[in-house]
């Protein structure tokens, strides 16, 4: 229990009703009621961004003005860091591009324009990698090809421009052919015709041009080859 006698906000903000023992007290280490005394005493958050409880200089951080977050950019807790990764100026997150935690990273790959996510490009952790490849510009993708991560990957394939999904019909992942299969022009499914995955088959007769469903008919897959007929019958109906 605190002591409000010992408070410094006891005549300025307990008499006045702004501040309630055991339910909006800056001085509990509760993180529910610190938010509801800043919440109600915006203007006190400053004066406890030094604080020595990390709980409270997060909270606190929520409220302070824009121009003085950066003086926390070093603090020594992941948590207030992130509290400045969704708060700090667009320009000023190239700041926490290095930042030692994965979700301050994450962010910044979130908010940053997507022509300054390169910086990111490398990241050690596939999960801030994955949200780069979600972001950032189609055209600026080829350098995530060949990315280590097969869901980073993933998302790859199914933004980078259809015109050069050529460069990840031979990936290792049948999930990614299946996506390049689903994409890619037409006329370069001849060469997933063979593909040993069934499903990158399946998906390429879906899409095949007749020559290439005359091959997918006599597939080893039923499925494959019922496909095929189909669209064949179709063709021949619709002539």
């Amino acid at each position: 229990m605190t002591d409000c006698a010992t408070c410094p906000h006891h005549e300025d903000r307990l008499e006045k009703g702004r501040c309630k023992p055991g339910d909006a007290c800056v001085q509990a280490m509760s993180g529910r009621q610190i938010e509801r005394f800043f919440r109600e005493n915006p203007d006190l958050a400053q004066g406890y961004t030094g604080d020595d409880f990390w709980e409270r200089r997060a909270i606190a951080a929520r409220y302070i003005s824009q121009p003085r977050l950066l003086e926390l950019i070093d603090d020594p807790d992941e948590v207030v860091r992130r509290v400045l990764a969704y708060r700090l100026p667009v320009d000023e997150l190239y700041r926490l591009i290095g930042d030692s935690d994965r979700e301050v990273r994450i962010t910044v790959a979130d908010r940053l324009p997507a022509e300054q996510l390169e910086a990111l490009v490398n990241d050690h952790d596939y999960l801030v990698r994955k949200y780069v490849a979600r972001r950032m510009p189609a055209g600026r993708l080829f350098r995530m090809i060949c990315d280590t991560d097969r869901e980073v990957r993933m998302s790859v394939a199914r933004r980078l421009p259809p015109e050069s999904l050529g460069l990840m019909l031979n990936d290792v992942e049948p999930e990614i052919r299946r996506i390049v299969a689903e994409r890619i022009h037409p006329e370069a499914l001849s060469a997933l015709l063979d593909d040993p995955d069934w499903g990158v088959r399946l998906q390429a007769a879906e899409r095949a041009s007749r020559g290439m469903l005359e091959v997918l008919e006599h597939d080893t897959d039923p499925d494959v080859k019922e496909v095929a007929r189909q669209r064949l019958r179709e063709m021949d109906t619709n002539d």
